[in-house]
């Protein structure tokens, strides 16, 4: 993406309109200075890069990524409420190409604690700020993202909703699910991406992916071809992603690299370098009373394709993250035209109560 959420979309170029999809035939180079303040992803595809990049982009907005899921699971509810804007509830239910520009190396899952991760279901209201070039009419949308600690693992779910109104192909409706589970101890993942235009379907992703001690692991794709794809060392699933972000701030560092695999592309993993822009308290402070009493920080996520090896990012992403890994002021940015993602609801649900079994002796 993103991830973002939380997420700005921006490309830089003209915009041709293909199946709902967004394509940049030219485009400039474009380069976030460090003092940019908003907390916006921005994102850069090139020519032959399909829409499911955009998918990727907002997947990262929000913990690191989430991916798309078939039907019968984008529409499971979650546990809690939703809540109006400004109510958090307490829910009772259960890279070595770019090696000469990451000086400092993610820690390995091994070495970071999802505890710090908060179950949380938000929902965002996306609304149009800015059209340019006359072809963007109108824009609406909402985005709503839930990720579950349980004792065996992280489940998280995303589904991105956004109607636009453009003078070249009248309305359309682009709807993408992400959904995935994680392994508590991060070394094995399941995903499910899907989205759709106007109706019609324009990727179906599945598969489930491993990891060994050293981060290096394998793929394994079911859709859209059966396919095994070999995963680098130092690759973090999205949680430990994420984490290892939150790590980084916290101690003080300036910026990370890591690989990354979240299931929202065919392709494998994608190489991402982390600038942090700041950790300390919430200024400016939310509607969500629970997020201002937190710490949180700015944080800039290039990702670059392994294959081939590009030292230009395919895009970009931004947004502020706060201590228990939530994510507000959401911008995204589809080139010709803006949309601002507003925190609408927070449900907080309290972790699971996990239980060991005793240990039983040996006559």
């Amino acid at each position: 993406m993103q991830k973002g959420h939380t997420t700005a979309l921006l490309t830089s170029g003209w915009l041709q309109d293909r199946a709902g999809c967004f394509f940049v035939p030219g485009m400039r180079r474009l380069r976030r200075l460090p003092s940019y303040t908003p907390p916006a992803r921005s994102f850069f595809l090139r020519q032959g890069y399909a829409c499911s990049a955009v998918s990727r982009a907002i997947a990262f907005v929000l913990v690191g990524g989430v991916v798309a899921l078939p039907p019968q699971m984008a529409h499971a509810q979650t546990a809690g409420a939703v809540v109006p804007s400004g109510t958090v509830t307490q829910s009772t239910t259960s890279a070595d190409t770019h090696a000469s520009i990451t000086p400092n190396t993610a820690p390995s899952f091994s070495d970071t604690d999802t505890r710090q991760i908060a179950s949380q279901r938000a929902v965002y209201d996306l609304t149009l700020t800015e059209a340019s070039g006359g072809k963007t009419l109108s824009a609406t949308g909402t985005m709503l993202y839930s990720v579950r600690h349980g004792c065996s693992g992280w489940s998280t779910q995303q589904r991105l909703d956004i109607q636009s109104v453009t003078r070249q192909n009248g309305v359309e409706h682009m709807v993408s699910d992400y959904s995935t589970f994680e392994s508590a101890d991060g070394h094995s993942l399941i995903f499910r991406t899907m989205e759709t235009s106007n109706g019609k379907l324009l990727q179906n992703i599945r598969g489930e992916a491993t990891l060994h001690a050293d981060g290096s692991g394998t793929a394994h794709y079911e859709k859209p071809l059966a396919k095994t794809l070999t995963l680098p060392a130092g690759t973090l699933f999205p949680i430990q992603h994420t984490v290892s972000i939150l790590d980084a701030a916290r101690s003080g560092k300036t910026e990370i690299s890591a690989p990354i695999f979240d299931g929202t592309s065919p392709d494998g993993a994608a190489d991402t370098y982390i600038t942090l822009l700041g950790w300390g308290n919430t200024t400016p402070t939310t509607d969500f009373a629970a997020l201002n009493a937190l710490q949180s920080g700015r944080v800039h996520v290039a990702f670059f394709a392994r294959t081939p090896p590009n030292m230009m990012p395919e895009y970009e992403i931004g947004m502020r993250y706060f201590a228990n890994g939530v994510s507000d002021n959401l911008t995204l940015d589809f080139g010709d035209f803006r949309m601002k993602g507003t925190l609408h609801a927070l449900d907080l649900p309290k972790p699971e109560t996990c239980h060991t079994k005793p240990h039983q002796k040996k006559n």
